[in-house]
């Protein structure tokens, strides 16, 4: 008999893999998961629902449920099922506009059938649209070659990484608190990760002197800082970037030489007027109207990569995977290596692909679908905002709790300040006080956050004891009113635990 034992193990699989982490789908989500099944199970718990408050999942059910729009999904049923379009004309035009009806037409003449491969970049009529939608959006024309439809922004960013990158020699500059994906692509293709400042006093603005000094230390120990990573609007502060601040990035980019990485994936979640929504591409292409040589130049030679998906904004089409990267000023060789890679995962999904056109191209004035589809986005955008604005009114009244309206995106980043007992328990439970905090929280109430620790923002012991940390939330709960009761009532009884 073979004392073989397993092939694979810890020991010998890629090290990067075991260095990755990712929170929002970490700890917390996975015993949260476990309590979901036990309540199927008819198991009594302290709670008779799961709050999925951890990721930005809008169509999620049953506690989130945002609704899916009526022009994507007839759009979407006439693709999957083109046999609708020769239905008898009575039944079809009861079931389906006429704008979406020749819409439809038109992506399957450009698809073919939405079970066959396109090409690797996406089908060159979305990315015809895209380049519309960017030049009505920016001021400038764009070529639909600079276009490349993905499979949700998270794999064109992880396929740039590798393409662009040199594993073990190149550091990326990414903000804190980040997105954990973009710590987690760092870990698997054994990338620097060089840690910039947002400052919380200050509306999360980036630090420049602090990128500078990540950038300085970097170099002392024979790193190569190639990109800067930008979340604008902010995943997980909500903040806006303003046209100055985006100028200062571009500035120190080319001062730098460095790549900058747009993620613009919640450019229509914006809840302000003070700070609107100022794309990347269009800040820097505006320099090139300049009466300044050096900053026309700097227009023609800063690289930038912007992304976009249809997961956020008013779609919430999470599952579908759809998005798209866009170069600006990226070399002709090096964009050649990018399609290659690209090219490798064949295509990305096509309903995806369909999802993008409609992102890109909804409805105009005049058409059938219009008036619907601005009440449901409108209706969609004002629940967004005004689950913010609650959210936070209620969670600043209480103590230990420093929070304002987030600007834009689909989150808050609470603060918190815990008496010295938690900290203290924390330290026994060999836990991180936030993750003592959002960990109490699920157990008591079934509502699932994110510590802050999770996306970098490391809770801080004070002098007297006491500490500092944050958490995400999601502005997604449908039930926002019990959402709040619930939080209140654990935020009370916890504080009162631990108090000193």
């Amino acid at each position: 008999m073979s004392s073989r034992g397993k092939t694979l193990s810890l020991d010998n699989i890629n090290p990067n893999a075991i260095k990755v982490e990712y929170a929002v789908r970490g700890g917390i989500p996975a015993a949260a998961a476990k309590y979901e099944a036990e309540l199927d199970q008819g198991k009594k718990l302290p709670f008779d629902s799961i709050v999925w408050s951890n990721i930005g999942n809008p169509q999620q059910m049953p506690n989130l449920a945002q609704p899916p729009l009526t022009f994507w999904r007839q759009i979407a049923a006439l693709t999957e099922y083109p046999a609708l379009l020769d239905a008898p004309k009575e039944t079809r035009d009861a079931l389906f506009p006429a704008d979406v009806q020749q819409r439809a037409r038109e992506l399957l003449d450009a698809f073919g059938s939405v079970g066959a491969y396109t090409p690797s970049k996406g089908v060159a009529l979305v990315r015809k649209h895209v380049a519309e939608f960017v030049e009505e959006r920016d001021g400038y024309p764009e070529n639909i070659e600079n276009i490349y439809l993905t499979a949700g922004a998270s794999w064109g960013i992880l396929t740039l990484f590798q393409a662009l990158f040199r594993s073990g020699q190149d550091a990326v500059l990414i903000p804190i608190p980040q997105y954990p994906l973009y710590s987690a692509a760092l870990s698997l293709f054994d990338l620097e990760p060089l840690h910039y400042d947002l400052n919380p006093d200050e509306q999360w603005r980036p630090s420049l002197d602090n990128i500078r000094e990540q950038i300085h230390r970097a170099r002392e120990q024979g790193k190569t800082p190639r990109a800067i990573v930008v979340i604008n609007p902010g995943n997980p502060t909500g903040a806006c970037m303003s046209e100055e601040e985006i100028q200062a990035i571009i500035r120190e980019a080319y001062d730098q030489g460095l790549v900058i990485f747009a993620d613009e994936v919640y450019q229509r979640n914006v809840y302000q007027t003070e700070c609107p929504f100022f794309s990347f591409r269009k800040v820097l292409l505006d320099y090139g109207k300049s009466s300044n040589e050096e900053e026309r130049r700097m227009s023609e030679m800063v690289e930038l990569v912007s992304f976009h998906s249809i997961s956020k904004g008013y779609s919430g089409e999470c599952g579908r995977r759809g998005g798209y990267f866009e170069l600006t000023n990226i070399d002709p060789q090096v964009e050649a290596q990018v399609n290659k890679l690209v090219s490798v995962s064949l295509c990305p999904p096509t309903q995806g692909q369909i999802g993008v056109d409609m992102l890109v191209k909804p409805p105009r004035k005049g058409d059938p679908s219009y008036d619907l589809f601005i009440q449901e986005t409108q209706k969609i955008h004002d629940t967004l905002e005004q689950r913010s604005e609650t959210m936070a009114e209620k969670f600043s009244k209480l103590p230990g709790i420093h929070i304002e309206p987030a600007m834009g995106a689909l989150y808050l980043f609470p603060r918190l300040h815990l008496p010295k007992k938690a900290w203290e328990e924390a330290k026994k439970q060999d836990k991180k006080v936030d993750e003592l905090y959002c960990r109490e929280l699920l157990d008591e109430t079934g509502i699932c956050v994110i510590p802050g620790s999770g996306f970098g923002e490391q809770p801080v012991q004070l002098e007297d004891g006491t500490s500092h940390s944050y958490f995400r939330t999601t502005v997604l709960a449908k039930a926002t009113d019990q959402f709040v009761e619930r939080f209140i009532k654990f935020h009370t009884a916890f504080m009162k635990r631990y108090e000193d």
